[in-house]
């Protein structure tokens, strides 16, 4: 029954559009009436039908426009409509090319509202000449139109100067200015600075859709018709990869299985409540718990038993009623309280004897009653001091003190416990006498081609060979070297050992890519590039075939320095890759603003993948668009690689394919490969 009205209304209303606009019959311009709701010709004058190749006007205005429309060009459409109907005085003066026949014709068009005796807007079309732009102006146009990225021209004080077909539907008007579609005070404190030229930024935006996040670049520029400054702005809808990247770091900063903070989240915000309580003269305490036993959980029951165990303490720690500070999950059984004191002794005890006995409380699991007891640490701070990795060291002190006495007790820091700093001073003072021994040696662990298999490069890593302890991981004396402010010399001595195993590999025929990390205190010195090349032309290296792999938190603060030093790094040759991507301050800017040749997406999302298949996903994803390379690191399993093989990953290492091994072995698995090759 609608369809059958609908016809009828349209009879009616195209016998009232040919009984009043019959006088436009005798104008020579081509003129005709579209229905953009029905996508159809409702009138045209004798002139048009030349502009459609139409036979007759019958034959016209039975044509189904819609079968032939782009998406684009609908959507124009629809603004068009939706602007005539706020304002039937609006008028829009266009370029516009027409395909009657699939053959193109361009017309300078001027459309303004019509609307029929029923009340429905249309519009009226009219052609005041043919354009005389020329090709590539007219391909410029097009573009333009069918872009999906919102370009706009503001004047200098924010009003709207022009918008493409994107950039109109995203605004609440046509009239909108730049202050009411950026909420961002500081962009627009950007924009009204006359000194710069250009300004980059992801930004909220108001749009008709709600708030949404832009990449926005905004140019410095005249308006060609008044001469006047102006403000080009091109926008890029980046609210999804916003949104997963919001997500990819509440995972670097969370624990996947207990959503507690973990030791990333620990590093920055506990440091910085310290600080605040600090610098308010108060205290507070730092509190290390282990749990009892916890291994014979996983050993008795499995590893799925030991992580509902996990979740459910962690549960509890939620509710310790002091808990209003902070809990963190830093890996295993161990987790981590910060508390602010307000009456010191009591206040901790307390706290320590919630924890002993909401942990100890028996629970189910796998049809077997389980009862976990957990050995506290406490560290006070100022007395036991003021960075979180000092207290940290120094709970868990307290924390085996807890356990030498019994278990299922707290104790405190005391001096008596420093013995284990002698300890560490010890290690530094070997580590020291090792440098100037070369007892650190490079070891090298495969990058292996996702798709084929083949040996591509490796990643010289730090390894110890201690004349009387053997081989020391470099969990033990990497930290160690942090802390004493040796890790740029042992940087220098693997990065050494790397160019003399590319250049001997090279001689050999092996064409390999050796990437070596940069610590950020290594980055940080001022004649870093100096002494690479230095290394590099003394043992005749080529930098072209060197990776330099840095942390996410070396590009904090976009600042000039490390800009020019990267560049610099890149002058020489060498490629630039970010180590352990996603778990720091991954941000969509420093993908296409810093030389950056490659990412290595974190063991942790690998270990993980099946919680992380997104966030690795998208990583992959988002460097195909910057057009950058991709190693996953960790690679244990072949279901692992078999996903990065789906994500069209690049290049892996890990377990799977070989561990970290020195030099000569290396060599050993190279020939052989390059023998089973052949």
């Amino acid at each position: 029954m609608e369809s059958i009205d609908s016809t009828k209304q349209l009879e009616v209303e195209t016998q009232w559009i040919a009984k009043t606009l019959s006088p436009l019959n005798r104008i020579h311009c081509p003129v005709w009436v579209f229905d953009v709701d029905n996508s159809r010709v409702l009138w045209c004058n004798e002139n048009s039908l030349s502009v459609w190749e139409s036979e007759s006007r019958e034959e016209l205005l039975s044509r189904d426009m819609k079968a032939d429309m782009s998406l684009t060009v609908s959507k124009r459409l629809e603004q068009y409509k939706t602007d005539f109907s706020n304002d039937e005085n609006a008028q829009f003066r266009e370029v516009w090319t027409l395909y009657p026949n699939n053959e193109p014709t361009t017309f300078d068009m001027v459309f303004s509202c019509f609307r029929l005796n029923t009340g429905r807007v249309c519009m009226l079309c009219e052609v005041t000449g043919s354009s005389a732009i020329d090709n590539e102006a007219l391909r410029s146009a097009e573009a333009l139109l069918h872009t999906s990225v919102n370009i706009s021209l503001y004047s200098a004080n924010g009003e709207p100067l022009y918008r493409n077909p994107a950039a109109r539907s995203s605004v609440h008007s046509a009239s909108s200015t730049l202050h009411e579609h950026f909420g961002n005070a500081e962009l627009i404190h950007q924009l009204q600075n006359s000194q710069l030229e250009e300004v980059n930024a992801v930004t909220s935006v108001h749009t008709v859709h709600g708030e949404k996040w832009h990449d926005i670049t905004a140019r410095r520029c005249l308006d060609s018709i008044t001469g006047e400054a102006a403000w080009l702005i091109s926008e890029v809808d980046v609210s999804r990869l916003k949104a997963t990247e919001e997500h990819a770091q509440f995972l670097a900063e969370h624990d996947t299985l207990t959503k507690l903070p973990n030791r990333n989240y620990v590093a920055s915000y506990f440091q910085a409540r310290i600080d605040k309580l600090l610098s308010a003269e108060r205290t507070g305490a730092l509190i290390f718990i282990d749990l009892d036993n916890f291994k014979d959980v996983n050993d008795s029951l499995g590893h799925d038993a030991g992580d509902q165990l996990l979740i459910e303490v962690s549960n509890r720690l939620k509710n310790v009623s002091a808990m209003d500070d902070s809990v963190a999950r830093l890996g295993g059984d161990e987790f981590l309280l910060l508390l602010e004191l307000k009456d010191k002794e009591n206040q901790i005890e307390t706290t320590a004897q919630e924890i002993i006995n909401l942990v100890s409380q028996p629970m189910e699991l796998q049809g077997r009653e389980i009862q976990m007891t957990p050995s506290i640490g406490v560290a006070l701070f100022p007395s036991n001091g003021l960075k979180i990795q000092e207290l940290m060291r120094h709970a868990d002190l307290a924390m085996y003190h807890a356990k030498d006495i019994g278990k299922n007790n707290y104790a405190y820091f005391t001096t008596e416990l420093s013995e284990a700093v002698d300890t560490r001073i010890s290690l530094e003072s070997e580590i020291k006498l090792a440098l100037k021994n070369g007892e650190f040696v490079a070891y090298f662990q495969p990058r292996v081609d996702v798709k084929t298999g083949q040996i591509l490069g490796a990643e010289a890593l730090a390894r110890w060979e201690h004349p009387e302890k053997g081989l020391i991981s470099p969990g033990v004396f990497i930290p160690a070297c942090e802390e004493a402010g040796l890790i740029a010399d042992l940087g220098k001595v693997i990065f050494t050992q790397a160019v003399i195993a590319q250049r001997e590999w090279a001689q050999m025929g092996l064409d390999l890519r050796i990437s070596v990390n940069l610590s950020p205190l290594q980055f940080a010195e001022a004649n870093l590039d100096d002494d690479l090349i230095q290394i590099i032309r003394q043992h005749q290296g080529n930098s072209e075939r060197i990776e330099l792999e840095i942390t996410e938190s070396v590009l904090l603060g976009n600042d000039k320095e490390t800009v020019d030093k990267l560049h610099q790094l890149v002058q020489h040759g060498f490629k630039i890759s970010i180590d352990d991507f996603g778990t720091g301050y991954s941000n969509l800017a420093y993908l296409h603003r810093y030389p950056i040749s490659c990412l290595k997406i974190d063991r942790s999302f690998i270990e993980s993948l099946d919680s992380a298949k997104p966030i690795v996903e998208l990583i992959i994803s988002m460097a195909k668009l910057f057009d950058l390379h991709v190693v996953a690191e960790g690679v244990e399993k072949p279901e692992q690689l078999d996903l990065l093989r789906k994500y069209q990953c690049h290049e892996y290492q890990g377990f799977l394919f070989e561990k970290a091994i020195d030099f000569n072995a290396f060599t050993q698995l190279m020939v052989s490969e390059r023998k089973n090759a052949a």
